[in-house]
């Protein structure tokens, strides 16, 4: 692996490219951060520690690290990898953008908690501890580096949404074993994927865009990583429970909603008597197509209360996609459609909720928005109603959330 991520860090970035696109994703999304992790109560004036985990080239790093400086919020990023290599271009991103609010080391996770680098507020470990011999041991390792009531931003490899990874892991393997250097391995993985049969199932997974077109590094990742396992929705609760974690939140929430993929009222009854985790199981096991989960964990019994969105003060705000732009994509009847990669579900919203989405800008608190509706002739108890409702719709697809206070 130390060979595989000098040679072919992960992903394959080039710094000019941060004049002209910020990629943003989750973890670490500043507005699921304040909304996830803290219930949109800790105050945005309020200096957020961050450690990024196992940064790679620097994605989710820049990411956190532009969004705190673009908001004027004051924090620093520390970003750790054992990869000369992908430090190198993270912090040739991070030059080429000029923050000043992050700073990166040569550091293993092995070296947590580190008592040069301190405790953090939060922390991102993004796709890094399906590779470790010991996940359980590093995860333990970063609660240890969690400051008192803190949270962490996690992604870990799914099983279904891989099938057909594994099959060619098994056949690379023999081809070309872990103890080649890696570029032969990679040239082996060239030929086995330039030939590929029609039969073989990584044929027909449409969930590898990005590593099968994300160049030498991306191919690389994918198939010839000596060290891979993915975790199913139960063995992922339970390695974070091992860690004296818990879930605050799957993103997107919706997409581990059984009901979105049952329309068989008989069959969403049935579904309705299953715990939380075993519906999120259950929503796992019927879409097939998961291949990464996404979690926000705090430490076991300090999930933050769920911010009231009815409180005159509540301000709502917009993940990334404007909300005039998710009125838009509303259909006539009331739904909204969810991508979860190949797959298209339909979210039951309010008809009324385009009277009012266009005036959500990030800005406007809720009491603002119910007056503006007041001077159209909508009475402020059918407009909570109606916001309790399309809110409630619109965080569970991690669309609409709320906004900490100053």
């Amino acid at each position: 692996m130390r060979a595989q991520y000098e040679r072919y860090p992960y992903p394959e970035r080039d710094p000019r490219d941060e004049r002209k696109r910020l990629f943003v994703g989750s973890p670490s999304h500043l507005r699921e951060i304040d909304h996830w992790v803290f219930g949109a109560a800790r105050p945005r004036s309020r200096p957020l520690r961050a450690l990024v985990a196992g940064c790679g080239t620097g994605d989710g790093a820049i990411m956190l690290a532009t969004q705190l400086h673009q908001d004027g919020r004051p924090g620093e990023v520390v970003a750790i990898d054992r990869s000369a290599t992908a430090l190198g271009i993270a912090r040739a991103r991070a030059e080429m953008r000029g923050l000043p609010n992050i700073r990166f080391e040569r550091l293993s996770l092995a070296a947590l908690p580190s008592p040069e680098l301190g405790t953090f507020d939060y922390i991102d470990c993004c796709g890094v501890l399906h590779h470790l011999p010991d996940p359980l041991a590093a995860l333990r390792a970063l609660e240890a580096s969690l400051s008192p009531g803190g949270g962490m931003g996690l992604m870990v490899y799914a099983p279904h949404g891989r099938t057909g990874v594994y099959m060619l892991q098994d056949a690379l393997a023999l081809l070309a074993p872990p103890e080649q250097a890696p570029e032969e391995r990679l040239d082996a993985a060239r030929r086995v994927m330039r030939h590929l049969p029609g039969t073989a199932w990584l044929r027909h997974n449409q969930n590898f865009g990005d590593h099968l077109t994300g160049g030498d590094a991306g191919l690389y990742d994918l198939l010839l990583n000596p060290r891979d396992r993915a975790y199913d929705v139960p063995a992922f609760l339970a390695l974070l429970d091992g860690a004296g974690l818990e879930a605050a939140c799957l993103v997107e929430p919706a997409q581990y909603d059984p009901d979105l993929l049952l329309p068989d009222p008989r069959l969403r009854s049935r579904a309705a008597g299953l715990s939380w985790a075993e519906r999120a199981a259950l929503a796992e096991a019927l879409a097939g197509n998961m291949n990464t989960h996404v979690a926000y964990a705090v430490r076991r019994g300090e999930r933050p209360a769920r911010p009231d969105p009815l409180h005159p003060d509540a301000v709502p705000v917009a993940r990334e996609m404007p909300a005039p732009v998710i009125a838009e994509q509303m259909g006539l009847g009331g739904t909204l459609p969810l991508q979860f990669g190949p797959l298209t579900v339909p979210l039951p919203m309010p008809v009324q909720a385009k009277a009012f989405l266009g005036l959500i800008d990030g800005e406007r608190t809720v009491g603002a928005i119910a007056g503006i509706l007041a001077g159209r002739g909508i009475e402020r108890g059918r407009f909570e109603s109606w916001w309790a409702d399309s809110f409630r719709a619109l965080e569970h697809a991690n669309r609409i959330l709320l906004r900490p206070p100053a």
